[in-house]
């Protein structure tokens, strides 16, 4: 029996080149238009236009991102916050979203005392439900809204980029 006629020869000649050809085809197209999408910064400063309307003064917030390709995890926190109320706000206020068309939008409950920046009690009495748009342009600062429920309008915010300590740590050692 001999297996190198030509018929065997061309039939795995014509088998290696469709896969190599297929190969190279799928290989273009993934190139061209597969693209992740832009990673996001893990912290933003968030600066209202104007007091949130369940505040009698909105202080400045820090809104803090986990992505995991278009998806989005995140909370909120008073910026200056200690370490053991930051892991209470972590928790309390759990916000979940997604990344679209270069717009973080997220939504969730958040404490009433973190959004006032008051000092108290965080009960299920207080949570708000909130959902936050931010439109991610090429520029410094990030325009978006806050909405919180009850209230009949979005207030607008600026999200400031904020270095992250393990950012900052890192650009010290280079």
């Amino acid at each position: 029996m001999n297996h190198l006629n030509l018929r065997s020869l061309t039939f795995y000649g014509v088998a290696i080149s469709s896969v190599l050809l297929l190969f190279k085809v799928v290989t273009a197209y993934g190139e061209t238009n597969l693209k992740a999408p832009p990673a996001v910064n893990s912290q933003y400063r968030l600066v209202f236009d104007e007091n949130l309307p369940i505040c009698e003064k909105s202080d400045v917030l820090l809104l803090s991102v986990q992505q995991s390709g278009v998806y989005l995890n995140g909370f909120l926190l008073p910026v200056n916050s200690d370490t053991k109320a930051s892991k209470l706000s972590e928790t309390m206020s759990s916000l979940t979203g997604r990344l679209q068309h270069r717009q973080l939008s997220l939504s969730g409950k958040v404490p009433r005392d973190i959004l006032c920046n008051i000092p108290g009690s965080q009960t299920q009495a207080n949570i708000s439900p909130v959902k936050i748009q931010i439109q991610l342009v090429d520029k410094r600062d990030f325009i978006g809204q806050i909405n919180v429920s009850g209230t009949s309008r979005a207030i607008g915010l600026k999200a400031i980029p904020q270095k992250s300590n393990g950012q900052a740590e890192q650009s010290n050692n280079h």
